[in-house]
């Protein structure tokens, strides 16, 4: 606090002496007069005191100047993160973004960037995006094969980091329930195999009257799509072609199908508010795969042999999955590892980021739900502040990871 300053006044009155004398002969006098004696002086008046000084008050205490705040690691740091162009990892990446924003990270709004794979990892790999968490590994490594245009793959640019939802991305074929108990089928085999089967699906499925079984698989921008055209070739199933199309749309249209108890076969995953749509056990059954693709790339396509789903399979019931073997359901695809991906130039010169994607991990149940509370129109970013706040102890350590990284 500035101190005070104060004028001292003090007023003196200034007063003169007057000294008074008397003197003079008296000539008309014989004998000379007595002396007059001379006036007495007058008194002269007592110097008033000065006017006492004003009590100055006692002198308050300076106040501690307030203590800066640390400066956090990410101060004047700008990150691009991109995103997929499907939402099914939405809650993932507005939690990271968000604690990396109280990281003082200046972050992107991850709808900016949306792309699909093949799209996002050149973009990563090129600098125009430094990450993003939508990485479905094995299948997504086929992107790393990519070339570019300095005769470089895209692998030579990006590294997958952390463990997000190791093996949490559940997939595989969903078939409508009573479609499937109607023919026998237990799996894609036995459907391929079945021309009744096959008939009935072909007069109402997206090309009707083909003689092909048309499946809904998945959208071209994804990576399913191919992985499906291979397990198809691998697998020989010579009346069944995959349709390719907009996801949502496609799946919109199965949903209903099962509802009705109409012939659907669909490619889904989790973690997705689709299963609570098209529910295991209820509506759609899972159908199972005989002989899951391996690295053989059946189809000679650049980034094949990354298209192996071994072991693929999973701990499902038969409840679920009827043509389950002792609780091990062989859906034909392994269960994913969803992870970030991130270029290696922004991981090098970023190592509070490493640290905190490293230690980050989310859920798959809690993501399927603010999945499911999305598709009832809940705000992505408010359902992520929310985890935040639900999970603060776990935040708090993943900040403390990225602080001792500084």
């Amino acid at each position: 606090m500035t101190k005070r300053s104060r004028t001292l006044v003090a007023s003196f009155a200034a007063f003169s002496l007057v000294l008074a004398a008397c003197g003079g002969d008296d000539d008309a006098a014989e004998e000379p007069a007595a002396e007059a004696p001379a006036e007495a002086p007058a008194e002269e008046p007592a110097e008033e005191p000065a006017e006492a000084p004003a009590e100055e008050p006692a002198e308050e205490p300076a106040e501690e100047p307030a203590e800066e705040p640390a400066a956090m690691p990410g101060e004047g740091v700008s990150i691009t993160m991109a995103k997929a162009d499907w939402s099914t990892e939405d809650p993932n990446a507005y939690v990271i973004r968000a604690v990396l924003q109280e990281l003082g990270y200046d972050v992107s709004d991850p709808k900016d960037v949306e792309l699909g794979p093949a799209n996002a990892y050149i973009a990563m790999a090129q600098g125009d995006a430094d990450f993003w968490i939508n990485s479905w590994y094995p299948g997504h490594r086929s992107w790393l094969e990519n070339d570019l245009p300095d005769g470089s793959k895209v692998g030579d640019h990006v590294s997958p980091i952390g463990e997000m939802m190791m093996a949490g991305g559940l997939q595989g074929y969903l078939i409508t329930k009573s479609f499937a108990e109607e023919y026998g089928i237990t799996s894609l085999d036995d459907f391929n195999s079945n021309p009744d089967a096959i008939a009935a699906y072909d007069a109402v499925d997206p090309v009707p009257g083909n003689g092909i079984a048309d499946i809904y698989g998945c959208q071209e921008s994804y990576t399913c799509d191919d992985i499906i055209q291979s397990q198809i070739a691998f697998s020989g199933w010579e009346n069944i072609q995959q349709t390719i199309a907009g996801y949502d749309a496609m799946f919109a249209e199965a949903s209903t199908k099962a509802d009705a108890g109409e012939p659907a076969i669909i490619y889904t995953w989790t973690p997705s508010a689709y299963i609570t749509q098209m529910r295991p056990g209820d509506n759609v059954l899972w159908l199972s795969v005989e002989d899951v693709i391996d690295d053989s790339n059946p189809l000679g396509v650049d980034g094949g042999a990354e298209h192996n789903q071994l072991p693929g399979t999973a701990s499902i019931g038969a409840d679920q999955c009827p043509g389950s073997v002792d609780g091990v359901c062989t859906l034909g695809w392994v269960a994913a590892d969803i992870t970030a991906t991130a270029n290696n130039d922004f991981l090098a010169a970023n190592p509070v980021v490493v640290a905190v994607l490293e230690a980050f991990q989310m859920n798959v149940i809690d993501v399927s739900l603010m999945n499911v509370e999305m598709a009832d129109g809940a705000d992505v970013e408010e359902l992520a502040a929310q985890w935040i706040e639900d999970n603060r102890a776990l935040v708090d350590e993943w900040i403390a990871t990225g602080m001792a990284a500084a």
